[in-house]
């Protein structure tokens, strides 16, 4: 009697175990960081539009790249993974936006003063 409670016990907490980790598994399409540099990215721009660091011309031009990674994001997710390869890519991609925004934020145009 005593056995048979051990192994009905063991049972459940195997299958409460493996219940919490599937569910806590990761989403391997989820991009947390890539989401979180992005957000990052349109504050910096917000920021230099309202400063005057960027004029109207270059904040749309930043703005259209962060879209273009939105959308190689959207593709690199569609499958259903993100794969190590796609992020690199995603990354790269930021890395150039990034490069662009603080090089149009220190160059010596300004928008306009109202």
């Amino acid at each position: 009697m005593f056995r048979i409670k051990s192994t009905l016990l063991a049972s459940a907490l195997t299958l409460a175990c493996l219940t919490t980790w599937a569910q806590s598994a990761p989403n391997p399409a989820a991009t947390p960081g890539i989401d979180q540099r992005q957000a990052n990215q349109e504050k910096r721009v917000d920021q230099g539009v309202a400063s005057g660091a960027l004029t109207p011309r270059e904040a749309k031009r930043m703005e259209n790249q962060q879209a273009a990674v939105d959308r190689a994001e959207d593709k690199a997710k569609a499958d259903g993974v993100v794969t190590a390869q796609e992020r690199k890519r995603l990354h790269k991609a930021q890395n150039h936006t990034s490069r662009h925004i603080h090089r149009q934020k220190h160059d010596a145009q300004t928008a306009p003063k109202p």
